[in-house]
């Protein structure tokens, strides 16, 4: 156990030293200026609002540049959240106002123009970072006083003002609006002659340097939305309390009368015929059906658990503040390449208890159960993302440097914990016999199959979490921050309690009625809360968003299959380790010939 807890404290570590040189690396400065200053500014991305997968490098509109664009060098995460960040072609030194300073005069050619219309008509923003904080804005309008579509007219804004607040010799807050007179109308196919002009103004604040970032957290913390989230919490912990206290009441009850039935049954006669869970006491630890399989299922889902742990122990202790660029991608692809001994180690280990014979094929399979399906849905994605020339399309450098850390760390580890787990020499403790050929399954209705115990199973904790999964998607497939990490995390401790107290139920049910089969359908009913999420994205993509067009379609619906195919596989392990010693309780409590 020591050493368990030693592992863990040395992961943890090593994860904030990779994302503290990561940030190193995006916070190049002190963030400490002179009058005059040259503060650096970076355009990002642009892109459909309603999109937000669907974003383009900042000069793919015709927007001005001064020759040599200089490009920031970006750590890992950043590449892989889309961000490419160039120097913007506007010049804001510190404590330096300027008023209508013009950054380039140029005519806009047809196809410049129709370029510029086809961004307006989809609601382009741009989003760009100064001195670190984020700045957004629209490219232009659309007027609509015509209903028939015809009749719009389409506008590029022009003139955008800047209102920066500093502190002594320190950036504090940065705003930008665009000037709603100074238009260019690009309705009509024609060459457009254009002055791009900015204007700075800098004024002073008593915000101090390291409460900057208060503001972009503070949206998600506002009353009513807290409120919102308390109701969540409070729906949540009713259904446990409902949950469990029924559960505990009836198996208990229930229990104790099959025990003093049991008991009483050897005391009168031996050889009266037995009923119930007891009657199939011989079967009930036979291993299941394709148990390379199942070994292979429970170590993906304990590394993906284990994952899941440590990525909200980093939240809780404020890695991932609002727009610390990338920082999420970078913990999950360092950690889940640290955690793969874990999985070679438990799929290893635990095959070998149900005496599986060929253990590298095994470890094969852990291998390749999570990333397999993660890599062909990237190597569709990104091939889209491509043909579209979006910054989520990865360079090839990128590419390589995954691909070495899959190649130089997760597979060693994942090979090492298999080896461990191969010489742990654990044996699998069955604390009744199992008879050398199976009782035949009585016929059940139809209610008792696994698709309506898996339905069943699902609902409750999905129920638990529902409305504290429209703030997660409005965030990861919007603009909205979330930054109420704590209350997340009391939401996924309830959903593992009503995950693990539902499947032991229907252990208990599905065992009474003589149906020894229970290993594959506790993972199947712990795991189906999985495919009630990916159910719920469909209502959200359809009734609550407003995406649109096949990539943001194919990267919504692909990357969520993979997150809800995780979580599957970690709420399956779940519910089948609560399962397993539920039973082991049950029957050990009995005496089995």
């Amino acid at each position: 156990m020591p050493v368990k807890k030693a592992v863990a404290a040395t992961l943890f570590v090593a994860v904030l030293l990779v994302l503290g040189l990561d940030q190193v690396r995006s916070d190049a400065s002190d963030h400490r200026f002179k009058e005059g200053d040259q503060v650096p500014l970076y355009a990002n991305k642009v892109g459909p609002f309603h999109n937000p997968s669907e974003t383009y490098r900042y000069f793919d509109l015709p927007f001005c540049s001064h020759g040599h664009v200089k490009e920031k060098k970006e750590a890992l995460g950043e590449v892989l959240n889309g961000d490419r960040l160039v120097s913007a072609p506007y010049q804001l030194e510190f404590l330096r106002d300027k008023e209508s300073e013009s950054v380039c005069k140029r005519t806009l050619k047809k196809e410049d123009v129709a370029r510029f219309r086809s961004a307006v008509a989809k609601d382009y923003y741009f989003q760009m970072y100064y001195d670190d904080l984020p700045i957004w804005g629209f490219i232009g309008k659309v007027d609509k006083e015509g209903k028939d579509p015809s009749e719009y007219r389409y506008y590029l804004f022009k003139h955008i003002h800047f209102d920066i607040y500093y502190n002594k010799d320190r950036v504090i807050e940065i705003n930008v609006r665009t000037d709603p007179s100074a238009l260019v109308d690009l309705t009509e196919d024609r060459d457009v002659d254009v002055e791009f002009l900015y204007t700075v103004k800098w004024k002073e604040t008593n915000t101090p340097f390291e409460k900057r970032m208060d503001k972009y957290s503070q949206s998600s913390s506002l009353p009513h939305h807290l409120e919102i989230h308390w109701f969540s919490i409070i729906n949540s912990c009713v259904t446990v309390l409902l949950l469990t206290g029924f559960l505990a009441t009836i198996l208990m009850r229930v229990l104790k009368n099959d025990f003093v039935k049991y008991a009483h049954d050897e005391e009168s006669a031996e050889d009266q015929e037995e009923t119930g869970w007891k009657y199939i006491h011989g079967d009930v630890f036979r291993y299941p059906k394709y148990k390379s399989l199942f070994a292979a299922c429970l170590g993906s889902g304990t590394q993906l658990f284990t994952l899941t742990v440590f990525i909200f122990l980093l939240a809780l202790v404020g890695v991932f503040y609002p727009y610390n660029r990338g920082a999420l991608f970078t913990a999950l692809v360092v950690i889940y390449a640290l955690t793969s001994g874990i999985a070679g180690y438990t799929a290893t280990s635990f095959y070998c208890q149900l005496e599986g014979s060929n253990w590298v094929r095994n470890l094969l399979l852990t291998g390749c159960l999570f990333c397999g399906p993660l890599f062909l849905t990237f190597c569709f994605l990104n091939t889209v993302a491509i043909v579209y020339t979006a910054t989520a399309a990865l360079p090839f450098g990128t590419i390589v440097v995954i691909v070495l850390i899959w190649t130089l760390v997760t597979s060693p580890l994942l090979v090492l914990g298999g080896i461990a787990g191969k010489n742990s020499k654990a044996e699998f403790q069955a604390p009744c016999r199992t008879t050398k050929y199976p009782r035949e399954i009585p016929p059940l209705p139809w209610y008792r199959g696994a698709i309506p115990q898996m339905a069943m199973a699902g609902f409750l904790p999905f129920s638990a979490i529902y409305i504290e999964l429209y703030y997660i998607f409005a965030s990861v497939w919007g603009h909205r921050i979330y930054t109420i990490y704590s209350i997340l995390f009391i939401v996924f401790i309830i959903l593992l309690i009503v995950t693990a107290f539902i499947t032991v139920a229907l252990t208990y049910f599905q065992l009474a009625a003589e149906d020894h089969e229970w290993w594959w359908r506790s993972f199947l009913c712990g795991g189906s809360t999985g495919l009630f999420i990916y159910a719920y994205c469909l209502y959200y993509y359809y009734a609550r968003s407003d995406m649109s067009g096949f990539m943001q379609t194919s990267f919504f619906f692909g990357y969520m299959a993979c997150i809800c195919y995780g979580f599957f596989l970690m709420l399956g392990t779940v519910g089948f380790r609560a399962a397993l010693l539920f039973v082991r309780h049950i029957y050990r409590s009995i005496k089995c010939e």
